[in-house]
């Protein structure tokens, strides 16, 4: 891992991941706007969308912190076995079990209030957000697993690389995994 502070040094581990990861944006956008007349059609949906990918961006980015800490700290290994490892994951899942129904009732009570008409049922909307937030976050979980052992791997800081990379790869899942969702659940 770098210990050195420069401008080139950051620059020649940054710049490489912010280039790809702006394909992956890109990527997003298009998924985004190939699914605009279902997000017209039901606009509960509308207001999930970046709820729903911020959240999973910072289910990720929690996870990716602790095993940043953990990585600085030397206890981090990568072993089935290690049960901070599974603690940390599961942990993730959790939250987004206790987070995303919360999200889901309040995206229906926000387009209620501006459309006066939702176009889905609140149990609806709830269900699309819980299993949206249950996939996301177990996709997080590997996304971050797997940029923090790349990083570990290519000798790269986690505190770097992994945020970045976890936060824009859940983007595009959150977006790819609510329509899917949504096109099951609907």
């Amino acid at each position: 891992m770098p210990t050195e502070w420069t401008v080139r040094a950051i620059s020649r581990a940054m710049l490489p991941v912010l280039l790809v990861l702006t394909l992956v944006e890109l990527g997003s956008g298009l998924v985004l706007g190939s699914f605009e007349a279902q997000l017209l059609r039901f606009p509960s949906l509308l207001v999930l969308v970046p709820v729903t990918i911020g959240t999973a961006g910072n289910l990720g980015s929690i996870l990716a912190a602790r095993l940043s800490t953990s990585f600085h700290l030397g206890t981090l290994t990568f072993s089935p076995t290690d049960d901070e490892l599974a603690g940390n994951a599961l942990a993730t899942v959790v939250l987004a079990i206790t987070v995303f129904p919360i999200i889901g009732t309040g995206a229906w009570f926000a387009t209620l209030v501006v459309t006066g008409d939702p176009a889905l049922a609140i149990s609806s909307v709830v269900l699309i957000a819980l299993t949206s937030g249950i996939v996301l976050a177990v996709l997080a979980v590997l996304v971050t697993f797997t940029a923090t052992y790349i990083a570990y791997r290519f000798g790269l800081d986690p505190d770097d690389v992994v945020i970045p990379v976890v936060t824009n790869v859940c983007d595009v899942l959150g977006v790819v995994v609510l329509f899917a969702v949504a096109q099951l659940l609907i």
